[in-house]
């Protein structure tokens, strides 16, 4: 990754969506820059561990399978939310089709899912604020830590916060409030117990 451009006056290391957009389109970031905008600063994504990429893999193909035709689930792919944050969530269902965004990224999503192992803070603190204020019904954490799903409701996009978060758990199942009719169970996002395999 090349050095990056300046940025806006006034807000020292603050980046807005059009500033980073800018520095992919003159490469000084590029597609091998595992990178995403999160209020204003570039930040570094770290590479997945296994358990990681197979969590990430369930979660889009339950979400994909109950989902259907209705919306688009979206892998690792950017969300212009505001002025100063593209996150790239590990998956994101949105409304419409895939070629509805040919020319421009979602600004919203149906339901954002973050897969939590060692980013669990930087989910739980920063991600959650932006996802809230962005107004996204729902943000899901599927934890690593927890061995459970992280719920987050009812966004307050003014405070950038959800008004209700709960941990659910396995044997629990999860109806997404903007997908109607769609039900996940828990024990479907999860990987097996250790102590089963």
């Amino acid at each position: 990754m090349a050095a990056p451009a300046p940025a806006e006056q006034g807000t020292p290391g603050r980046y807005t969506v059009a500033q980073y957009a800018d520095l992919v389109r003159q490469g000084v970031l590029g597609p091998d820059d595992r990178v995403e905008l999160l209020d204003g600063v570039i930040v570094a994504v770290a590479p997945q561990n296994p358990w990681h990429a197979a969590v990430l893999d369930q979660v889009k193909n339950v979400l994909a399978s109950v989902v259907g035709d209705r919306a688009t689930v979206r892998v690792q792919s950017p969300l212009a939310l505001g002025p100063r944050s593209m996150p790239e969530p590990d998956v994101a269902v949105v409304a419409g089709r895939s070629l509805d965004f040919v020319v421009a990224h979602p600004t919203s999503a149906l339901l954002v899912a973050e897969c939590a192992d060692a980013s669990v803070q930087q989910d739980r603190l920063t991600k959650a604020a932006i996802y809230a204020a962005a107004g996204i019904p729902e943000y899901w954490i599927v934890s690593r830590r927890d061995d459970a799903v992280e719920v987050f409701r009812d966004p307050d996009p003014a405070a950038a916060t959800y008004r209700t978060r709960r941990l659910a758990r396995r044997g629990e199942r999860l109806a997404p409030v903007a997908i109607t009719g769609a039900g996940v169970a828990v024990d479907d996002l999860l990987p097996a117990p250790a102590d089963s395999a």
